[in-house]
């Protein structure tokens, strides 16, 4: 088995109108039109919402194309809060680093369905500061065209190379993602972390983003 150290890139970033009809009360102008209750607006859900890592990054693509018309991916991650394990491929709140050449700029991007109260807001933002461009951070982009794998299919992927034996020991264990370009495939892959960090994890195991197809896996 393979050993995989992600290259982590270090940025820190910014970035039912109601309408009522009136009706008429007809040709009797003493009799008063009778009074139907108003309907309750039901109050906004404040339900989290979890994306698999290939929903939270078309949302993050939509809002990283209107900072620049040439933005790449260069690396995507879920984060870990109490909200989801992660072992059905999604989470409430991922992160994604975008590149432009023609800015020569770096930004991240947050896709967060939290509720909690310390997360991102709720929905696309962009963080506050913008990251510098140098030759690492261009040659970790990659096509977004790319990105046909999604991480619920990689999850699945890892139980038979793993994953299964782990979380059998820990029916709760966490899992996390990681999107980035292996330089040797030349395409996205999907890093899948039983743990909460790198470095402390269970175990990982690498899934080509492209094809779905199993790279690797170790501890």
């Amino acid at each position: 088995m393979k050993f995989y150290r992600l290259s982590f890139i270090v940025s820190v970033l910014s970035l039912v109108i109601l309408t009522a009809g009136c009706s008429s009360t007809g040709n009797k102008p003493n009799e008063a039109a009778p009074v139907t209750p108003a309907a309750s607006t039901p109050p906004p859900s404040k339900e989290p919402a979890a994306y698999t890592g290939q929903e939270a990054f078309n949302r993050m693509m939509g809002l990283a194309l209107k900072w620049a018309v040439d933005a790449q991916p260069a690396r995507l991650e879920s984060l870990v809060n109490t909200e989801s394990t992660g072992q059905n491929g999604k989470s409430t709140v991922w992160r994604g680093f975008f590149v432009s050449p023609s800015r020569r700029s770096v930004t991240t991007i947050i896709c967060s369905g939290s509720r909690t109260p310390d997360a991102p807001p709720f929905g696309v933002s962009t963080e506050a500061n913008a990251g510098a461009y140098n030759a690492d951070a261009a040659n970790l982009a990659f096509l977004p065209l790319l990105v046909k794998t999604d991480t619920d299919k990689a999850f699945e992927m890892t139980l038979q190379h793993g994953g299964d034996a782990i979380l059998k020991k820990d029916a709760q264990q966490p899992v996390i993602y990681v999107l980035l370009k292996d330089r040797k495939l030349n395409v996205p892959v999907w890093y899948v972390i039983y743990g909460t960090s790198e470095k402390d994890r269970k175990g990982i195991a690498v899934v080509n983003a492209t094809t779905g197809a199993f790279v690797s896996a170790g501890k």
